[in-house]
């Protein structure tokens, strides 16, 4: 409030007078939470927007595209679903399903893809999720001789298919 009116009534008053004379008329200031820090993404830990929503593909095993989703149930439980999509014929090629959204769940969910299609070598798509960005998933991709591609901040839109499923 005493920003509001030092800026649009350019009047000069303490903001511990402002407090007292809303205090006594009843009125509180709602205090916003700091947002937290982020830290910005650096091109080792993201990759490019490879596929850059061209959701087509001719053959099965050529674009991968990959999400965490949340579930509730019962009384506040959560559950979350890892699946990898295969948009050559909108397969679900694997899908893990777990108590806690972390790492362990999607790389579950990556090595059962492996393990059932172990010649397959797709533009693997995510998005920017602490998991999908790690150095031990990255790793993964690298030996699996896949290519990463991830959405941009704030593009849901770029991982448009796995996000409607």
């Amino acid at each position: 409030m005493t920003i509001k009116i030092r800026r649009e009534h350019s009047i000069m008053v303490n903001h511990k007078r402002i407090y007292r004379i809303m205090r006594s008329v009843g009125l509180k200031s709602v205090c916003r939470r700091k947002r937290k820090n982020y830290i910005k993404s650096t091109p080792e830990i993201t990759a490019e927007n490879i596929l850059n929503r061209d959701f087509n593909a001719s053959n099965i095993h050529q674009k991968w595209l990959t999400d965490v989703t949340e579930f509730k149930y019962g009384d506040g439980k959560k559950a979350y679903l890892s699946a990898i999509l295969d948009l050559g014929d909108k397969s679900i090629v694997s899908y893990v399903i777990g108590k806690s959204n972390n790492n362990i769940l999607v790389f579950e969910t990556f090595n059962k893809a492996i393990e059932n299609y172990p010649n397959a070598k797709p533009i693997f798509h995510s998005d920017r999720g602490f998991q999908y960005t790690s150095k031990v998933f990255k790793k993964k991709l690298d030996q699996a001789g896949m290519v990463q591609s991830m959405s941009r901040v704030g593009r849901c839109i770029d991982n448009g298919p796995m996000e409607g499923f």
